[in-house]
């Protein structure tokens, strides 16, 4: 399977498990919130290696800047749904976060191997 859809497949199911357990937070034991915190992990670490390639950096990391943002508004304080909205939110952080660090690394590297003008 090449690496595209590998990185693919994992960003489509780190989207639906984010969603999913904010969704589910109230039926999520603080053991198992740990393993789908770990999963949301290990499959940004994926998609940060195997999907941004280096014409997508700056996209890339405007947008987890962007949903780091997001991260920070009280959604707590919306009747009903923010409360699960605040857990989508930050699930999905925890799925960009370990992506942006890769990306980052990425373009710090790409600046670092560049001689100077």
């Amino acid at each position: 399977m090449p690496y595209e859809k590998i990185g693919g497949w994992a960003f489509i199911l780190g989207v639906l498990i984010a969603v999913v357990a904010g969704l589910a937070s109230g039926a999520l034991d603080a053991a198992l919130a740990g393993y789908v915190t770990l999963a949301l992990v290990v499959l940004g670490l994926i998609v940060g290696f195997l999907n941004i390639g280096d014409k997508e950096i700056n996209d890339f990391l405007l947008a987890a800047i962007a949903i780091g943002i997001i991260g920070t508004a009280n959604l707590t304080a919306i009747p009903v749904v923010g409360t699960y909205l605040a857990l989508m939110v930050l699930n999905v952080g925890a799925f960009v976060a370990p992506a942006a660090l890769v990306v980052a690394l990425k373009a710090i590297y790409n600046l670092a191997s560049k001689p100077a003008a």
